[in-house]
């Protein structure tokens, strides 16, 4: 398994981690096969989605706050209840075949960490 760290710099934020993956794969010397791509955090998600035009991912955020906004009178004391339903909501993984050594994702695609209770340092584990 290889990992590696995000830090996010806001509450809401998608990183893109292409870059890191891919990384991952060569130094673990993957050439054909599938990785998972999992944050082992309750607050972040993972996705796979459009790459071409930011605001797909800011309408995402925007979306999803619309959904489940931060403050609606949750239980839970730490008081990112909204966090953890949206990292729900995502998943926290995504599996992503791998030819000749490389991710064989579709042109517009990029896989995202989905950061919900930022800023935070995020670790991403590739396996």
């Amino acid at each position: 398994m290889i990992s590696f760290q995000i830090n996010t710099k806001s509450r809401t934020q998608f990183v893109s981690i292409n870059h890191e993956v891919q990384a991952a794969v060569g130094k673990a010397g993957i050439k054909e096969g599938v990785v998972t791509v999992f944050v082992p955090h309750t607050t972040a998600g993972i996705t796979i989605n459009e790459n071409a035009d930011p605001d797909v991912v800011a309408d995402m955020a925007k979306g999803l706050e619309d959904i489940v906004p931060w403050e609606a009178g949750y239980r839970h004391s730490e008081g990112n209840s909204a966090a953890h339903i949206k990292a729900s909501m995502m998943g926290s993984s995504v599996c992503v075949i791998v030819e000749e050594g490389r991710l064989m994702l579709g042109t517009w695609q990029d896989i995202y960490i989905c950061e919900f209770d930022g800023p935070r340092s995020r670790t991403v584990w590739v396996k």
